[in-house]
């Protein structure tokens, strides 16, 4: 099976803020990728929000990838260190909706683990 190459509208679609659409990453080069970033936090979840989609709503209702890299779930409380990757503007405006929920946001320091 070939790999299907990019072509023009995708790179339109990716920069037009399609919430469905995410390029491969050579769509769009270097001029594309240097305006996006990746942002690591710890989520903390009060018991209230902890059997909601949190997550999967992040990633739909704002232009930014998700990747939890390590979560602890108990019936009080949830921690949930999540990476978001995207422009800054969206990650923004991601963080700003999760505390509006009630949830504690903080960035991670250090990378203990980089992989």
């Amino acid at each position: 099976m070939k790999s299907r190459q990019p072509v023009a509208t995708d790179a339109r679609r990716w920069t037009a803020g399609d919430p469905h659409f995410y390029p491969p990453p050579y769509v769009g080069g270097y001029a594309a990728a240097k305006y996006r970033q990746k942002t690591r936090l710890w989520l903390m979840y009060p018991p209230k929000l902890i059997k909601n989609p949190v997550v999967w709503e992040v990633g739909h209702k704002f232009n930014v990838v998700t990747n939890v890299r390590q979560a602890s779930v108990t019936d009080e409380i949830g921690v949930v260190c999540l990476e978001l990757e995207g422009q800054r503007s969206e990650i923004k405006a991601a963080i700003q909706w999760l505390e509006k929920l009630g949830i504690s946001v903080e960035p991670v320091e250090i990378n203990v683990i980089e992989s």
